[in-house]
């Protein structure tokens, strides 16, 4: 019996990187996923591999940044499994890069709408669906990127980044006496593929590794272990906290 035994998740972003990785560790921990991204094609190999294992996992193909997206992701955990006790709502994307005066006030929404908004737009469906287990596990993905540390051509994914602690902060504080717990997972430097594109050449990679107390980057699978943590019941007194799992990059002045 694996540690999320009899519960059911949502995982979004779930196509690759830490998503993938989480909701491979879930199912394989007992739980009922429910697997969401815009890629159709690596959400349905994903489920194949887990359903393989002796899981059970669905998918939807969709963009998070539409609001019914998110609505039929709890709508296919209370149909295929009758109720909602997890959710990882990792979704997300790197978004327009550069100075703020050469970013175009399009891609600067549509960054906080993937970032932010879809995260909004989760929880909204997510925690009726979840009240009605008496006890459950909301987590938002973040970055150390806007919160401990700014860097030079990320303003939009930096601000959409850290609007999550403050949203995830309020809902604790709104639904921690009935049995909701709202968290945020605040990864370092994170070997996918959304972390190639933002380091692309040996030298940045070289130069964001240097950054971390460990000298390297994460492997997706160590931030997935994080969040099962915060999925768990050995995470039952925590609310309203940030979990760095960053590599000691916050606080690293080497």
């Amino acid at each position: 019996m694996g540690i999320l035994a009899g519960k059911t998740a949502i995982v979004t972003g779930a196509s690759a990187g830490i998503g993938y990785e989480a909701a491979k560790l879930f199912a394989h921990e007992g739980a009922n996923v429910i697997a969401v991204a815009r890629s159709g094609g690596k959400l349905a190999a994903l489920v194949d591999e887990i359903v393989a294992a002796g899981g059970k996992a669905y998918a939807l193909a969709g963009d998070l940044k539409q609001e019914d997206v998110a609505k039929e992701a709890v709508e296919l955990a209370l149909e295929h499994f009758g109720g909602l006790d997890i959710a990882f709502d990792n979704a997300g994307t790197l978004g327009a890069m550069g100075e703020l005066g050469g970013i175009r006030a399009a891609d600067w929404h549509d960054t906080l709408d993937t970032n932010l908004s879809s995260a909004f737009f989760c929880a909204k469906y997510q925690i009726p669906a979840m009240l009605k287990r008496g006890s459950a596990s909301l987590i938002f993905t973040s970055s150390f990127v806007g919160h401990t540390i700014g860097m030079p051509g990320m303003a939009a994914y930096g601000a959409s980044k850290a609007g999550l602690v403050g949203l995830a902060r309020t809902l604790a504080v709104e639904y921690g006496a009935r049995g909701v717990r709202v968290n945020v997972l605040m990864p370092g430097g994170t070997d996918t593929d959304m972390g190639r594109a933002a380091a692309s050449t040996p030298e940045a990679r070289a130069f964001v590794e240097g950054l971390h107390a460990t000298k390297r980057l994460a492997q997706p699978a160590e931030i997935a272990k994080a969040a099962l943590f915060l999925a768990s019941d050995a995470a039952s007194f925590v609310t309203g906290s940030t979990l760095f799992v960053d590599g000691g990059v916050s606080m690293s002045k080497t």
